[in-house]
């Protein structure tokens, strides 16, 4: 196990090799943070300690957890550790791990949940989701819908929404979920079909 000096040495050139695999140099890390050139110099070369008050805005600002900028591996590691966490008849998978922008989970809904009358939420943000497998009961405003797998559903997360499993089985749900808003932008679209010459 390593002592606490082997990892805040290697927190210094973790910090170098996040920040070039994000293509930021030294000025605009600085100019992100509000930390100096010279400060960030220091700590990528392990010839200033890392404080929390100088990890904190680099981690926001790399976007990576701060347990993840002192605790992983100099090498990395790129099994991806997932942490489920169950709560309101469903387990959630988390698939992201960055802090910020558009995150991922996979929701597992058990069978027939929920039993008492579903109650909306509203938040910020912008959601599309993926049923994978079973069925999913997706109430939105005055909409009731239920998706079967391979259907997709989008919207604002402004408006009340709910989503359950009317069904006998477990539901396994995809979720893309942006906090400001943003929406999922579908790049690849079929093509037509040619017309045939005859």
């Amino acid at each position: 196990m390593a002592s606490h000096r082997d990892v805040l040495q290697a927190v210094g050139p973790r910090l170098r090799a996040l920040r070039l695999a994000r293509h930021r140099t030294l000025a605009d890390v600085s100019a992100a943070t509000g930390i100096s050139v010279s400060t960030l110099s220091r700590l990528e070369s392990g010839l200033r300690r890392p404080t929390l008050e100088l990890l904190l805005p680099l981690a926001e600002t790399l976007q990576v957890h701060l347990d993840d900028l002192v605790n992983a591996p100099v090498t990395g590691d790129p099994r991806v550790h997932l942490k489920p966490l169950s709560a309101w008849g469903s387990t959630f998978i988390p698939l992201t791990r960055r802090p910020g922008g558009v995150q991922a989970y996979k929701q597992i809904i058990a069978p027939g949940w929920p039993t008492a009358p579903p109650e909306q939420s509203v938040h910020p943000g912008y959601e599309w989701l993926y049923v994978l497998s079973g069925q999913a009961r997706l109430l939105l405003g005055d909409q009731d819908l239920t998706l079967s797998a391979g259907e997709v559903a989008e919207f604002d997360t402004n408006l009340p929404h709910f989503v359950g499993n009317p069904g006998p089985h477990p539901a396994e749900v995809l979720h893309l979920f942006g906090r400001q808003g943003e929406r999922m932008h579908v790049r690849a679209r079929p093509r037509r079909p040619r017309a045939h010459p005859w």
